[in-house]
């Protein structure tokens, strides 16, 4: 690559997708390429020019806060559930499955999960599908407002989230619409995260080095910083907070589609700042029932793509049933019955 040689950069780039809002052919065009120049070569940027109101994101933060700061039985009132929705105790997961460490230690956070809503009485739910189920939300009297808050924020990063796929698809000199049919039914997850300031150990993390699983991550971060992404030279290159961006970032699952055209890049948290951090990553994946095999467009003539066809709910839950403790707990009680 001429521009920029392949994971060899030292910061994070900003790219302003307002284009993508408009109707402007040319426009849209240009950002599709510049975003797929930032996906090809370091796998992260910063998403500038959205819609998304600052005070929507802040009021994410402050409900995030004061959940976080409910005792402890409260918030263990919505302990995660079998369809990965609810509340995460600290230290409860290990990333066994990064590819980029060995981590034996877990992630100094704590969290709470929502996903795609799924009624209790829709089929899925009714059928036991994997991950389909209601959302867990705190009672109204225990953080007023919440529900509300988190579902229009979700409904505006998922948005945004559209108008990347179709930049994604453009970029790669596709119809803007082509990969739309992968999402109707969309797995999304909002994490809510609380990282507090931790000691110094060997191998100890907020987050341990890891990639993401799924299409596409949107991140909001306060304004404590501790991300950072590692290059091809093996340095952890900072993505200190941008006013009113979310950090962007290529998962596995993409990188897969793509025959690894665009790549997922390692990214870990250390929260030695001395204050509290908070942030809050938006999900955005397939379909369960979606089959993700290469693009012919990013398969040269004459070779063959890289990674076999896989069914996106299957290679999901593989892995979030090896890093997360409960479900292991839950494993090992089913093979003992």
């Amino acid at each position: 690559m001429d521009a920029q040689e392949r994971g060899d950069f030292s910061e994070i780039p900003i790219l302003d997708v307002s284009a993508l809002y408009g109707d402007d052919e040319a426009a849209i065009l240009a950002t599709a390429a510049t975003l797929r120049r930032y996906l090809e070569t370091i796998g992260f940027l910063y998403v500038t020019g959205h819609p998304i109101p600052r005070a929507d994101v802040e009021a994410v933060r402050e409900a995030s806060k004061r959940f976080f700061a409910l005792p402890e039985e409260e918030k263990a009132k919505l302990k995660i559930d079998k369809n990965f929705r609810g509340f995460l105790p600290f230290a409860g997961s290990t990333i066994v499955t990064s590819s980029v460490a060995t981590v034996s230690k877990p992630n100094q956070s704590e969290s709470i999960f929502f996903m795609h809503e799924v009624g209790a009485d829709d089929p899925r739910a009714l059928a036991e599908k994997p991950l389909q189920g209601p959302n867990q939300w705190p009672d109204e009297a225990t953080v007023a407002g919440f529900r509300q808050t988190i579902e229009r924020y979700v409904d505006e990063m998922g948005t945004l989230a559209r108008k990347m796929v179709r930049a994604i698809a453009l970029s790669l000199g596709l119809p803007s619409d082509s990969l739309d049919r992968h999402f109707e039914q969309p797995t999304t997850f909002l994490r809510l995260l609380h990282y507090p300031t931790q000691p110094q150990e060997e191998g100890l993390f907020g987050s341990a080095p890891h990639t993401d699983y799924g299409f596409i991550t949107l991140l909001a971060q306060d304004n404590v910083g501790g991300l950072e992404v590692k290059n091809k030279a093996g340095d952890w290159v900072p993505a200190p907070p941008v006013p009113d961006s979310f950090v962007m970032n290529v998962g596995d699952i993409l990188a897969r589609w793509s025959n690894d055209q665009f790549v997922s890049t390692p990214h870990r948290v250390i929260n030695r700042s001395g204050r509290e951090r908070y942030s809050q990553p938006f999900f955005f994946d397939p379909s369960m029932d979606e089959i993700i095999e290469a693009l012919p467009v990013c398969v040269p003539a004459g070779t063959q793509p890289k990674y076999a066809p896989v069914l996106y709910g299957d290679y999901l839950m593989e892995r979030i049933d090896k890093n997360y403790h409960y479900r292991k707990k839950k494993a090992a009680e089913a093979a003992g019955a």
